[in-house]
């Protein structure tokens, strides 16, 4: 999933190698974002493993030396006004969404893929971010994509606004519907946003904040942290009971074109080592590799050169919304954070069991839900 974008962008070649398909019928191009949304998108899926320091076998470690100077170069060529693969970050609202997807994956990998680039990348990066600000976002999932702009900034000591994060914080509170669940906004929409975006970005803004001592961040900011791991771990108890039996999940919603991200949130809640004792992780790990194989080894996912194609299980043009485009598609690439951990966490080492759907599906008698007061 990964060479083919990193490769082309660090040699100054995505533009012109990254094949853009579009839904069908799409009423405005999509060539000005398409190209920022595969690196952001990929990116913010394996950061935690760019980020990895961990006794690592000899061909992961060349394979991780190999991406990170991969994704350095590729940075250095995103925000070079002189590079053929300089990316749009100011010419349209798509460019705020894809801007925070990078911020969030510079704080996955703060190492990796900020401090490690040269001082006039990191300069550019800033400037470029910064200038997202003059988008406004929606009152939904959006605001987050503000607040996760102000939260890099403030890790890469820039200046940074206090209210686009408030306002994002306090709008979400009212947003949460309980059970672990937010609505999109003030209304709930039966898809996997909560996963795509909302609680991961909740999870990394106020990760952030609490470990920054940046005397300005306000105190309750610090004090949410209880509340929203609280809350992601029990959606992630839920999104392991959605995986059936054969490694498929329910398919509702939109955006479903962005395939595996679907689980964001569970493999984020396990990269916090962070499940409830209620999930093994010898489970959720039986879970998300019947989801992996199923979804990403479909016939079509890809096409010859190696990049991702419109789809849900294989080539699926017709699933796509009209805002998506190849680059979308790199959100799948989420389903990875889990190689954040080392080697002998025991999500690698504990022994693999069934899922929750397999052990009721073959009928077995066991309690699959628990109520929440959450």
């Amino acid at each position: 999933m990964g060479k083919p974008v990193l490769e082309a962008l660090a040699a100054g070649r995505l533009r012109s190698d990254m094949p853009v398909e579009e839904a069908p019928g799409c009423q405005s191009p999509r060539g000005g974002c398409t190209h920022l949304e595969a690196v952001a998108r990929l990116l913010v899926g394996i950061a935690p493993w760019l980020e990895l320091e961990a006794d690592l076998s000899e061909p992961e470690k060349t394979l991780q030396a190999q991406f990170r100077a991969l994704a350095r170069r590729g940075l250095a060529n995103a925000v070079d006004p002189k590079s053929p693969d300089c990316l749009n970050f100011s010419g349209e609202p798509q460019a705020l969404v894809d801007a925070a997807f990078l911020c969030q994956a510079m704080l996955r990998a703060p190492q990796q893929l900020w401090h490690s680039l040269d001082e006039l990348t990191r300069q550019r990066l800033v400037m470029e971010i910064t200038a997202t600000r003059k988008i406004t976002p929606s009152e939904n999932n959006w605001l987050l994509f503000s607040a996760m702009i102000e939260a890099f900034l403030c890790m890469a000591g820039a200046e940074w606004e206090i209210e686009p994060v408030e306002h994002a914080f306090n709008r979400h509170e009212e947003f949460y519907l309980g059970d672990g669940m937010y609505g999109d906004g003030p209304s709930f929409h039966w898809d996997y946003y909560n996963s795509y975006v909302i609680q991961p970005m909740l999870l990394d803004t106020v990760t952030h904040f609490r470990q920054s001592n940046d005397p300005r961040i306000p105190t309750p900011w610090k004090e949410k942290w209880p509340t929203v791991l609280a809350r992601a771990q029990r959606y992630a108890l839920m999104q392991e009971q959605l995986v059936s039996p054969e490694g498929t999940f329910p398919l509702t919603g939109r955006s479903m074109c962005y395939r595996t991200g679907a689980f964001q949130t569970l493999c984020q809640v396990i990269l916090l080592n962070a499940l409830p004792d209620t999930l093994p992780y010898g489970q959720a790990r039986t879970a998300l590799t019947a989801v992996m194989e199923r979804v990403l080894g479909a016939p079509g996912t890809y096409d010859d050169g190696g990049w991702l194609r419109l789809g849900i299980v294989g080539h699926q043009p017709q699933a796509a919304q009209n805002y998506i485009s190849t680059g979308s598609l790199y959100l799948a690439s989420t389903i990875f954070l889990p190689l954040g951990l080392a080697p002998g966490h025991p999500f690698w080492t504990d022994p693999s069991l069934p899922t929750t759907s397999q052990r009721l599906w073959a009928g077995e008698n066991i309690q699959p839900y628990t109520p929440s007061d959450l």
